[in-house]
């Protein structure tokens, strides 16, 4: 009750009451445009239109922390509006689970493998066939304003009917509902889906396929060039394990590219697939950085100088990625920005690498997805059933730090317009912020795309 007061307060500080976001109705074409009401000469704004409890609700926490005058909230939401904002590594929204479908799987004894399968594929696909999950993703997008997301259309996996499937649910979003979101291979793709209020995807693939034959070296590297030609414009190295190309940031010994990765490296170089070691170890991104020829990039990462934590990336690997003409976009999880582990200090760590390096070479890649407000309801039809051992990938080293709600709220998705709300009250210029918010990634996708292929 005392947040709710102290959150009106601030709200009639500024001049502003209701939601502050408002879409009625909910277009490109409005979004982000105050809704002014005026029942006297006044000129103060009333912002009226909400979403629902959980979009709501996570953009009062997040006001609540920046406490944007009324100048900046203005001008931070009108400039995410006319902007390109590209997230570099992410998810599209999702939609909740078919909870009936899920339980009937599970009360048949399904196999764990079944069971996942069809909870992967109904989040990321059930908004083709269902209306009302296609208006929460719909919902997602408007909210968020993100015109473009580095899609995660992989897995933490080489094998190529591993990385396929993923590949495969997100090919058939983008076909079947194209007039919301698109594929995107090009930057005058994601032009095009801006000016005509759609969204777009450009596909990232989370391991390089190999065909795991070890007959020779083209085999094993001839299947990026056929990922590449399925859309995937962005592939990470490794994930937190050691694998065939380095070692992975959960590994202790942090022993470099193998000849192999050095090899690899070369031909994403040549392909037109951007090199990603967000999940590298920090000599395996260093010696990738040193030995690219186009711009590569760390798309979902955190600043070293301002938490250690192994997916986190110190200064020389940034450097060595700023060398390239590249970026380091900065996440929105907790653990890895440590202190608050808020939008104000994913905000410092933004702020650290653009002051430090320049803001030519930082982005943002949330790594986080916005989930249909129905899936809690979906998720209490479904039985309990066996959990999974721990991931082979997914080892990590004790973390003791503690997330709460809050953090994670104050970062939802959906908040990406107080993303640049809160660079525009940091100070930065209209150019450097669209830079950050979308031009980077445009810039270092449209350089790899003049590769040779």
């Amino acid at each position: 009750m005392k947040d709710k007061q102290a959150r009106r307060k601030f709200l009639k500080g500024l001049g502003v009451t209701g939601s502050v976001f408002s879409l009625a109705p909910m277009t490109m074409d409005n979004l982000w445009t105050p809704n002014i009401q005026s029942k006297s000469n006044t000129s103060k704004p009333n912002f009226v239109t909400s979403y629902n409890k959980t979009i709501d609700e996570a953009r009062e926490v997040a006001l609540d922390i920046l406490k944007p005058s009324k100048r900046d909230l203005e001008h931070g939401l009108e400039l995410h509006r006319a902007s390109i904002v590209f997230d570099t590594y992410g998810f599209m929204p999702r939609s909740a689970y078919d909870g009936d479908a899920i339980a009937q799987l599970v009360n048949s004894g399904a196999s764990l493998l079944e069971i996942n399968n069809m909870k992967e594929d109904h989040s990321m696909t059930r908004m083709v066939s269902n209306a009302i999950e296609y208006q929460e993703v719909k919902l997602g997008w408007e909210a968020s304003g993100v015109t473009c997301v580095f899609q995660n259309t992989g897995e933490e996996s080489n094998t190529i009917k591993v990385l396929l499937k993923r590949l495969a649910r997100f090919m058939h979003v983008t076909d079947s509902i194209p007039k919301l979101v698109q594929k995107a291979l090009t930057v005058e793709d994601i032009r095009l889906a801006k000016s005509e209020g759609r969204h777009a995807l450009c596909f990232s693939g989370n391991g390089v396929p190999m065909a795991l034959d070890m007959t020779s070296l083209e085999e094993e590297l001839e299947y990026i060039r056929i990922f590449y030609q399925l859309g995937i414009r962005m592939m990470h190295l490794t994930y937190n394990r050691r694998n065939l190309i380095g070692d992975g940031c959960g590994e202790t010994s942090d022993g470099g590219l193998s000849d192999f990765g050095r090899a690899v490296v070369k031909r994403m170089n040549e392909q037109g697939v951007i090199v990603d070691i967000a999940h590298s170890g920090w000599q395996t991104s260093l010696e990738a950085a040193q030995l690219s020829t186009k711009p590569m990039v760390a798309s979902h990462t955190t600043a070293t100088s301002l938490k250690h934590h192994i997916r986190s990336k110190p200064d020389n690997v940034i450097r060595a990625i700023a060398d390239t003409d590249g970026y380091v976009g900065i996440c929105s999880i907790p653990r890895f920005l440590g202190g608050k582990g808020d939008i104000s200090v994913m905000l410092d760590h933004i702020d650290y690498v653009a002051k430090k390096f320049g803001p030519q070479y930082v982005g943002i890649g949330t790594d986080v997805p916005y989930s249909s407000s129905n899936f809690s309801v979906e998720n209490a039809k479904i039985p309990k059933y066996r959990g999974a051992r721990t991931r082979w990938e997914a080892l990590w080293p004790e973390d003791p730090f503690k997330e709460t709600h809050r953090m994670r709220q104050s970062m939802l998705w959906t908040n990406w317009p107080l993303f640049t709300v809160g660079l525009v009250q940091r100070g930065y210029s209209d150019d450097d912020i669209q830079k950050m918010i979308g031009g980077n990634a445009l810039r270092v996708l449209s350089a790899n795309s003049q590769a040779k292929v």
